[in-house]
């Protein structure tokens, strides 16, 4: 009998400390369900958020980010999130409404960066569609935060970064997109 019962205490001690050991990666993971959530249900001020705003900047700008004043960066930044939150939100929204289920796999963690896979599962009326999205997430000063997100392997910042950002900075610079940034947030806000 004493075998018995400490083999039920292991167990419920390993039950009760599973939940504990898989806490260290929930904050990394947070953000992913923070901004998918918050798009899903028309939040988009939360997802917003939980965006690594200045990396993202660095990376869509490279080297020009520093050569960037405060005032632009603030700009580019304040541009970027809401031209994101008004063209890339909605379209997500729209697949939302046939949202089957969300799974996430557990954050792979290396220092500072680190990715979450997930499958999102639509049903359409007509077929089900299965996509495999990857996230990476970033630690910053508030914590971790999301970079990116990849679907079918394309990275949406490199996309922008190589169709949009690079060839308006070739043709006038920080002025140029700024300026082409402020003329399409201002269309958007019509809308």
């Amino acid at each position: 009998m004493n075998a018995r019962l400490r083999s039920l205490t292991l167990l419920a001690t390993l039950a009760f400390a599973l939940p504990a050991l898989a806490a260290p990666n929930e904050p990394v993971a947070k953000p992913v369900k923070t901004v998918v959530q918050s798009v899903r249900y028309n939040k988009d001020d939360i997802a917003l958020k939980q965006l690594a705003n200045d990396e993202q900047g660095r990376f869509l700008l490279g080297e020009d980010w520093d050569k960037g004043t405060d005032a632009q960066r603030k700009e580019f930044t304040k541009l970027f999130n809401s031209l994101f939150a008004k063209i890339a939100f909605p379209k997500v929204r729209e697949n939302f409404k046939n949202l089957a289920s969300i799974t996430y796999e557990d954050p792979a963690v290396e220092g500072e960066k680190a990715q979450v896979k997930s499958t999102v599962v639509i049903e359409h009326p007509l077929k089900k569609q299965e996509m495999k999205l990857q996230y990476s997430v970033v630690k910053s000063q508030g914590g971790w935060k999301v970079l990116d997100v990849a679907v079918l392997g394309d990275s949406m910042l490199t996309g922008i970064r190589d169709d949009q950002v690079r060839p308006i900075m070739k043709q006038g610079g920080w002025d140029h997109l700024l300026q082409l940034m402020r003329t399409k947030e201002a269309e958007l806000s019509k809308k």
